[in-house]
């Protein structure tokens, strides 16, 4: 039987509080890390959404904005929403 390790032990008691301490910490660090997630996936729906909806059918640019949305996620969403769709929206007025 190996010797116990040094250094400080807590009591019960004492030991559950700090556990709930360090959870609660974490809880607090990893909330906001979720709504942010949550917030980027809803962004990233609305533009997918909005390009499968309102992108015109000609040629392949639907398509390909497609496909750029699913494969880049967030930097898609973001590419689509400041390049392509204020140039759609100049070009068909929606």
């Amino acid at each position: 039987m190996s010797p116990p390790l040094p250094g400080p032990t807590l009591p019960g008691n004492e030991r559950k509080i700090m556990m709930f301490m360090f959870g609660l910490l974490e809880l607090f660090l990893l909330l906001p890390l979720l709504g942010l997630g949550l917030l980027a996936f809803g962004f990233w729906l609305w533009m997918l959404i909005d390009c499968v909806t309102k992108e015109s059918s000609t040629g392949n640019d639907k398509l390909v904005w497609v496909l750029l949305l699913l494969f880049t996620h967030l930097l898609g969403a973001l590419l689509y929403c400041f390049i392509r769709r204020p140039r759609r929206k100049a070009e068909l007025g929606a």
